[in-house]
């Protein structure tokens, strides 16, 4: 499995790459968020390789959120790497979580290829998407996740528990669950 590349580009399009490693030329897909932040020769990618029955395909990406987007939207039943592709173009992975937080179906549908449907699948699917910022709120944000993952095993819906979640002072993942539950209790 190919996780990361680090090359000389050859041939640069708004959507692909041509990358030169060690004399092995890749294809690599790129957001176009991606490749207008690529300005000089020299290049490294985070990948996300995607085997298929009739293709194997390399997705290129900058910056880690995006393709941590990128990777949570192609779960999504419905959802290929070409609309998740889309996505990473059209919004920044911190505008993108914010659609999903306010529930912007109308945003969303300027995707090409997303449509009333499957705008609304993505949103449910997607609740309580959080991206990772700077060092000091990703250790608060990996402990939200994890505690909005206990409090749905628990049974608590999506939606609900990111709410809940949301108005909590706690910063780590075991007090965060027992003041949710407190919360969810009254």
């Amino acid at each position: 499995m190919i996780i990361g590349l680090e090359g000389t580009v050859e041939k640069k399009e708004p959507t692909s790459l041509h990358i030169n490693v060690n004399g092995v030329v890749y294809e690599v897909f790129v957001s176009v968020n991606c490749s207008s932040k690529i300005t000089e020769n020299k290049v490294k990618l985070n990948i996300t390789h995607i085997i298929r029955e009739d293709a194997q395909s390399l997705y290129g990406f900058i910056d880690i959120n995006e393709k941590k987007l990128f990777d949570t939207v192609i779960k999504i039943n419905g959802v290929g790497p070409k609309v998740a592709l889309a996505i990473c173009s059209t919004f920044t992975p911190s505008s993108f979580a914010q659609i999903v937080t306010s529930k912007d179906i109308s945003m969303l549908k300027r995707v090409p290829g997303i449509g009333p449907k499957g705008a609304s699948r993505i949103l449910v699917e997607l609740s309580g998407f959080v991206i990772d910022s700077d060092g000091e709120n990703s250790s608060n944000s990996s402990a939200m996740l994890e505690a909005s993952l206990a409090l749905e095993s628990l049974g608590f819906k999506k939606d609900i528990v990111s709410k809940v979640l949301n108005s909590c002072k706690s910063t780590n993942t075991s007090d965060l669950v027992k003041e949710s539950l407190k919360l969810l209790q009254k």
